[in-house]
């Protein structure tokens, strides 16, 4: 028996997980990407009216502002495109009786914890986009309508801008870097977050859905950024290519505008408990990003 096609809504167009998801999700149904030119998520009547014409049958928010540091000064902005629009789709969506997916992130919590943080520990966010983050989390929660809020952390692809991708640039080009080395968390390939949203999407489908609400969604497996910086430096290696020696530093000798938390670990347990959703150890996914480079 075939699953009917899916008309899928998807906001963003041009950022990490929503190219990925346009590759992963490309044969589920027809894909409704809606990048900037087509719906500005600053203005939610437009959010309200291309929901209400298009009447898919899932909506995915892929689109968010992921500037870290620039939100400190950018409050407003940062809390109308994370906050207020997430919370407009979810309205709409629970207004269509369609599932709406969401991602949020591992800044909502400070990292004072010495473990790896599960769904149900406070929040806390230290800067003004774990802030919006939050907000956008209970916004949607609000609007009462099947949801699922995946928690991510560290997501790089081989598009956009992105610590791989920097990384990769600069160990070419420095003789030597110095790399933040105590603050932990999961690198998270784009191409990953996909996967395991088509996973989640598939089980719908077919009527296995889990329980509805905010799940955390990373690699296995950790390291710092410095680690990071060492295993896409090995790559560089392999490939004959020049790399830069790197120096281990902590936070405190690379300030920022936003605070980052120093412990990013996002225990996964219970997406694999409520969904049968598992995820690759981050190294392999690693691997698998860099193959599509060539």
């Amino acid at each position: 028996m075939t699953t009917p096609a899916l008309k899928i809504l998807i906001s963003g167009q041009h950022g990490q997980v929503s190219r990925a998801l346009q590759q992963q999700l490309a044969d589920l149904g027809e894909l409704i990407v809606l990048g900037r030119d087509q719906l500005d998520l600053t203005h939610p009547e437009q959010i309200r009216q291309q929901v209400r014409t298009q009447r898919p049958d899932l909506i995915i928010n892929a689109a968010a502002y992921t500037a870290v540091d620039q939100a400190e000064s950018e409050t407003e902005l940062a809390f109308a495109i994370n906050a207020t629009a997430p919370g407009i789709f979810a309205q709409e969506a629970a207004e269509l009786g369609v599932p709406l997916i969401h991602y949020s992130t591992d800044y909502v919590f400070d990292g004072s914890k010495d473990t790896p943080y599960t769904e149900d520990d406070p929040t806390n966010p230290l800067s003004v986009y774990g802030n919006s983050k939050l907000a956008g989390e209970r916004a949607i929660a609000a609007a009462k309508g099947q949801h699922l809020i995946l928690r991510t952390s560290w997501v790089y692809s081989n598009h956009g801008r992105n610590f791989l991708l920097t990384m990769q640039r600069l160990l070419q080009e420095k003789p030597e870097l110095r790399i933040v080395a105590d603050q932990i968390g999961a690198p998270t390939w784009a191409g990953t977050i996909a996967t395991s949203t088509r996973a989640l999407i598939e089980r719908w489908q077919a009527g296995h859905a889990g329980a509805w609400g905010t799940y955390h969604l990373t690699a296995r497996g950790e390291t710092s950024w410095f680690g990071f910086a060492q295993a896409i430096g090995e790559q560089l290696l392999a490939l004959d290519k020049p790399c830069a020696l790197l120096e281990a530093i902590p936070s405190s000798a690379y300030p920022t505008p936003a605070t980052r938390p120093l412990n990013s670990r996002l225990d996964c347990s219970r997406l694999l408990r409520e969904w049968q959703v598992a995820q690759p150890d981050w190294r392999t996914a690693l691997r698998e990003c860099l193959a599509e480079q060539g």
